[in-house]
């Protein structure tokens, strides 16, 4: 009997540690961006506040994405991503409209989460592409939230590594 209660108790604990090393990083919440704590922001960004209100279940991720401040208004940005690595799209609007492939893709057992968006936008009557990918990870207990960011456009590469405190 108690080569069975020690050999259960192992079993709980290897199913339970291993479902808790497989469950993957959730970023659900209200985040808002920390330029202090960022890197290589675009400057017509600078007086402009972005706040991010996340809800993600097992199959997908629903990123809003608000800006308030600065001279130019611009709308909230929806996005969702399906968990699965299957592609979604969604239209966009704003001064470059036209429609989004959003795909992402978890990495490093869970704990990293990459988000890859194909816009093809129209700017200016003219057909452009601008390719996204972020890699997004928790920090500091799940209070901050790091999204490394690479742009692909017209206009060449940028690179921007963002820092979100938790609300």
């Amino acid at each position: 009997m108690k080569r069975f209660l020690m050999a259960s108790g192992l079993v709980c604990i290897l199913v339970v540690g291993a479902w808790a090393a497989a469950a993957p990083a959730n970023f659900s919440g209200t985040w808002v961006l920390d330029k202090a704590k960022s890197e290589g922001i675009n400057p017509r960004m600078a007086d402009v506040d972005v706040t991010m209100m996340i809800t993600q279940d097992e199959k997908q991720i629903a990123v809003e994405t608000k800006y308030t401040g600065g001279a130019q208004e611009r709308p909230a940005q929806k996005t969702t991503y399906m968990l699965d690595g299957s592609e979604t799209t969604a239209e966009v609007g704003g001064r470059m409209p036209g429609k989004a492939t959003l795909k992402a893709k978890w990495m490093m057992d869970g704990k990293v989460l990459e988000l890859n968006t194909v816009r093809n936008v129209t700017f200016q009557d003219n057909p452009v592409t601008i390719t996204i990918k972020e890699h997004w990870e928790l920090a500091d207990g799940g209070k901050l939230l790091k999204i490394h960011r690479t742009t692909e456009s017209p206009r060449g590469a940028q690179e921007e590594k963002l820092s979100f405190n938790k609300k």
